[in-house]
């Protein structure tokens, strides 16, 4: 049976499988990789504010501007007291003005008293706050004494908390609400809000999140190895390589990236890194893995067996790899630095993932003989499973007898499912962001309940020309609720502008959209905050699709169209590719609007659920179509994709299988935007590998006989 190789396949096959270098190949790599881990920590993260924010945006330059101001280190939280029942007294009042009083001179330590006297909205300025004015200058937010609500429920104070990282943020955070609790009045429920309080809620959910993600995502592949190849022994091995590639990429990724200006990385990014890993290098592990098994049933010779194994799956691996590789290289060209972290990460790790799999799995197999597959121990003469009427020679056989009505039925089906793509809204507000809404959330809410709603989240406007023009230019706005300078310094001044609209809403967005246009004529000013970051964000976003996504379809289209060298057939797989995104997406958005309530999706989700099942969806086209095509010179077109499907339907359903439960895994993280992700590649992945890689394309492959080939000419030796 002939079959195309990648050149000196064969060679490299065979030595890797060589009796006496095997042990070799296995160990030497595995000795190198337990130095660097051993030796070599991940690498340390110089967050920046603007990590997250778009290149040469409005909001970005804000920022920037920012932190060139004094106290360029600080943040602020907003303590707010609301009464359990009905106004606060005058006690309970005066109890939290001395707390206010004594907050604000603790936490101000080193900061000299001063700044304006006023809120930063409506209220009215409560007791005596201890003889404390204000936290010192530099700080954003309000810097006058307690604030009392109109409606006397609620009270807040704003603290300044000076920290340099956002470990620090949070411990500091931490404590302040430990002293809060401690000494809040009888009756008087008290929460930590603002820029401080949102950062370490945030820190929160992340603090051990990797090592959570990491253990979930081992044990999901763990089990459904075991579920797959039914040995107590055989999962150990891909699982072993695949887990030491895993950690190696974090090393590398990390190492790489702390190097280079142009990008960077956030909390999520090793996390997802680690599910890309584990997904992608489980299912190389099980081509080869099935592969192997059936060249047992053929040869005597366990190295002789791997190294037709390897030699006949190099091809679909390496072509696989390379094109997911490429894909995630197409995310340097986003205007996010987290974005590009991320793309570059995952490539260096689909890179080290596959080497392993490719070098030191096959070494380890052979090494440890025929017995690993124990219970189920393949022999010498017994019928490969291409031979056999296994489930998936049973579909096969269905489908080849009215092909066209299986690619009519699927197509429709797919095309039901994409309806809820036209019904998509992205964008998440600040308080949908979290599938368990912190405390500071919730304090935000409340706080809109009795002061202006965008208290918690001004628009931040940075200027460098006149500040007293800009504040009046400013105040002007409709739905402006207060406006005033907090922070000057360097010939900066910084204006924090309360809005009336709750922030994430449409009406703040509205009318941020129109201080910007008050604003355009001073030639350096810039708008910033939560909702003017949002907008940037998401017009940003909007940007990456256009760019990114027709690049990964072109590198798609030409990475099937090199291994093929045929022209239809490739259109044909990239077209089922897309059509499975779009059923994804469509169905996935009724699920978060029908199940878990979700009110948009994040801007952001869309690009990189495209990427990962794009890339990732074209494993399954190479693993089937290249099978199809070496059965095909023997067998014909029709029997040689009915033969593909025989021995690689099931490969491709436990992948399948595997890779949406590990992406499913970043649903242990409570963040929305991973969940959604996570949720997408879940449905994509399960319909591509059940519905689509197992009945469409064989549908359409049997629809089309050598024309599904075209213009390259099938060579029927045994037709």
């Amino acid at each position: 049976m002939s079959t195309t190789k990648v050149p000196g396949a064969s060679r490299v096959a065979q030595f890797i499988s060589a009796r006496r270098t095997a042990w070799l190949v296995a160990l030497v790599p595995i000795l190198l990789a337990g130095m660097l881990l051993g030796f070599v920590p991940e690498g340390e993260r110089n967050a920046s504010a603007t990590d997250s924010l778009p290149d040469d945006f409005d909001s970005t330059s804000a920022v920037a501007l920012q932190s060139q101001l004094p106290e360029e280190d600080s943040s602020v939280a907003i303590v707010l007291w609301t009464a359990e029942e009905g106004e606060l007294t005058e006690a309970q009042l005066g109890a939290i003005g001395k707390q206010a009083g004594e907050l604000l001179a603790k936490y101000a330590e080193g900061g000299q008293p001063g700044g304006e006297s006023g809120p930063p909205s409506g209220g009215k300025p409560g007791p005596d706050s201890g003889g404390q004015q204000g936290p010192p200058e530099g700080m954003g937010g309000s810097q006058g004494p307690l604030m009392v609500a109109d409606d006397g429920t609620a009270a807040y104070s704003v603290v300044p908390v000076l920290s340099k990282t956002a470990s620090d943020t949070a411990d500091l955070v931490t404590e302040l609400r430990e002293t809060l609790e401690a000494d809040v009045p009888d009756g008087v429920k008290v929460q930590v809000t603002g820029p401080a309080g949102i950062q370490a809620d945030v820190a929160a959910v992340f603090d051990g999140a990797n090592l959570r993600l990491l253990l979930a995502t081992a044990s999901v592949v763990a089990i459904l190895l075991i579920a797959t190849y039914r040995s107590p022994v055989l999962w150990l091995i891909p699982l072993t390589v695949v887990g030491l590639a895993d950690r190696l990429s974090a090393i590398v990724a990390t190492q790489v990236l702390q190097r280079i200006d142009y990008v960077t990385w956030d909390e999520s990014t090793v996390g997802i890194l680690s599910v890309l890993v584990f997904g992608a290098g489980t299912n190389y592990a099980l081509l080869l893995i099935s592969r192997y098994r059936d060249e047992l049933r053929t040869h005597e010779s366990r190295n002789e067996a791997m190294a037709r194994a390897l030699t006949r799956t190099a091809e679909a691996v390496f072509a696989s790899a390379t094109t997911v590789f490429l894909g995630l290289m197409t995310l340097l060209l986003s205007a996010f630095p987290t974005t590009r972290g991320l793309g570059l990460a995952c490539a260096i790790g689909i890179a080290i993932a596959a080497s392993f799999v490719m070098v030191v799995l096959p070494a380890a197999l052979v090494v440890f003989g025929r017995w690993i597959f124990w219970p189920r121990v393949p022999h010498n003469g017994e019928a490969p499973i291409v031979e056999g009427h296994s489930f998936w020679r049973k579909v096969g056989d269905r489908v080849a007898r009215r092909p066209q009505a299986f690619v009519v039925g699927t197509v429709l089906l797919l095309g039901v499912m994409m309806i809820g793509l036209f019904q998509i809204n992205t964008g998440l507000r600040p308080s949908d962001q979290f599938l368990e809404t912190p405390e500071a959330i919730s304090a935000a809410d409340r706080l809109g309940e009795s002061f202006p709603a965008g208290t918690t989240d001004p628009v931040q406007v940075l200027t460098r020309d006149s500040a007293d023009d800009v504040l009046s230019t400013v105040e002007q706005v409709d739905g402006i609720a207060s406006a005033r300078v907090t922070t000057e310094g360097d010939g900066i001044a910084q204006i924090d502008a309360v809005l009336e609209s709750a922030p994430g809403s449409d009406d703040a967005k509205e009318t941020v959209a129109e201080v910007r246009d008050a604003v355009a004529d001073f030639d350096d000013t810039y708008v910033g905050g939560g909702d003017a970051e949002a907008l940037d964000e998401s017009e940003a976003s909007v940007q990456d699709r256009w760019v990114i996504l027709p690049v990964i379809l072109l590198l798609v289209l030409g990475a099937l169209l090199l291994l093929l060298r045929s022209l239809v057939a490739p259109i044909l797989l990239v077209a089922t590719v897309v059509g499975t995104y779009a059923a994804a997406m469509g169905t996935s958005w009724w699920i978060f609007t029908g199940v878990f309530g979700f009110a948009a999706m994040d801007v952001g989700v869309p690009l990189l659920a495209f990427l990962f099942l794009v890339a990732l969806g074209v494993d399954y086209n190479i693993f089937l179509v290249t099978r199809a095509r070496e059965e095909a010179a023997e067998h014909g077109t029709k029997e040689g994709m009915l033969r593909a499907l025989t021995a690689t339907g099931g490969v491709i359903t436990s992948a399948g299988i595997l890779l949406a439960a590990v992406f499913a895994v970043l649903g242990v993280l409570p963040l929305v935007v991973l969940a959604q992700l996570g949720a997408i590649i879940f449905v994509g992945v399960l319909l591509d590998t059940l519905v689509v890689r197992t009945v469409l394309v064989p549908a359409l492959a049997l629809t089309l006989g050598d024309t599904f080939w075209w213009p390259r000419k099938v060579d029927r030796r045994r037709s």
